[in-house]
């Protein structure tokens, strides 16, 4: 098993069910539901981040359980429209470490969304007929996992794993990819949640020598109209707050910058702040496919 799978922990009793992630190597705890007793749910939560690799704390809550929340010095950072069913989703944090809650470069990141809002959006683009766009397979973990390992120094998930690309793709993952004569150069995935009906368009990555293609839009649109497909609409995507390019992607697809998880992840080549970014896939046709230039 990678070092970087987590644990779930699931607490139900009279009182309140409260379902956390135990994430070690990025040190943070996450909670991702819970509802019944906010005093219980806080205790236990408290206890859970009394471990010594805990330096971040993450909550998913819904609005009524905000004030509350900032009230136990928890932070609202990002917040996500329809992320439960239709309601809004909210990410309010509280941290364990000074480092961890101090970031250098927030101003810089700042300065990248700038000039990400004032980059006029462009329209779709018809794709090279030598290119295949495909939703990926089982017999293609392999390959997958072998380009995010070339993508990719440092991840937050196992994603050089063919054993996990695998398990997400025989779960709530749909997987996108675009081949170059059979070859990957570039990929995305929606990680889905099937009970609260959001998906998280995450693993996008492109090999460095073809960066300038403009594929990342055309795998996202793709993913867009499989989440249309299955009537999941809040569609949401964190990225690194210091990629203009990928920030340049989402905002171009009209998707609404919606805060910013301070030292959120390991991912690149170090821990780093990440955007987010949310859109109602209802309130477009999301199910107009990306054009494909005829052979």
């Amino acid at each position: 098993m990678s070092t970087k799978t987590g644990k779930t922990l699931i607490v139900k009793n009279e009182t309140f069910y409260l379902n956390a992630y135990v994430d070690q190597f990025n040190k943070r705890l996450k909670i991702e539901d819970f509802r019944g007793n906010l005093g219980h749910i806080l205790h236990y939560i408290e206890n859970w981040s009394k471990q010594p690799f805990v330096e971040k704390v993450i909550v998913k809550s819904r609005r009524e359980n905000i004030r509350t929340l900032i009230e136990k010095g928890f932070l609202l950072e990002a917040s996500v429209p329809g992320y439960f069913l239709g309601g809004e989703g909210f990410f309010l944090c509280k941290y364990k470490n000074i480092d961890r809650y101090n970031s250098d470069r927030w101003c810089e990141e700042d300065n990248i969304l700038d000039s990400v809002w004032q980059k006029r959006k462009q329209k779709e683009v018809l794709l090279d007929p030598n290119l295949t766009l495909r939703v990926a397979e089982v017999t293609d973990a392999i390959a997958l996992s072998d380009f995010y390992k070339n993508v990719f120094a440092i991840y937050p998930v196992p994603i050089e794993d063919p054993d996990y690309i695998l398990e997400k793709i025989n779960s709530n993952t749909i997987f996108m990819l675009l081949e170059e004569k059979g070859e990957i150069i570039a990929a995305a995935s929606a990680d889905m949640n099937p009970f609260y009906k959001n998906a998280e368009i995450t693993d996008c990555a492109t090999s460095p020598s073809k960066r300038k293609g403009g594929y990342m839009n055309s795998l996202i649109r793709e993913l867009e109209a499989e989440l249309v497909k299955r009537q999941i609409y809040c569609s949401y995507s964190i990225a690194r707050a210091l990629s203009f390019g990928m920030n340049a992607v989402l905002h171009n697809l009209d998707y609404t910058y919606k805060g910013r998880l301070k030292n959120n992840c390991y991912i690149f080549d170090k821990i780093e702040d990440m955007n987010v970014w949310s859109k109602d896939l209802s309130l477009m046709d999301a199910q107009k496919l990306a054009p494909i230039a005829e052979k």
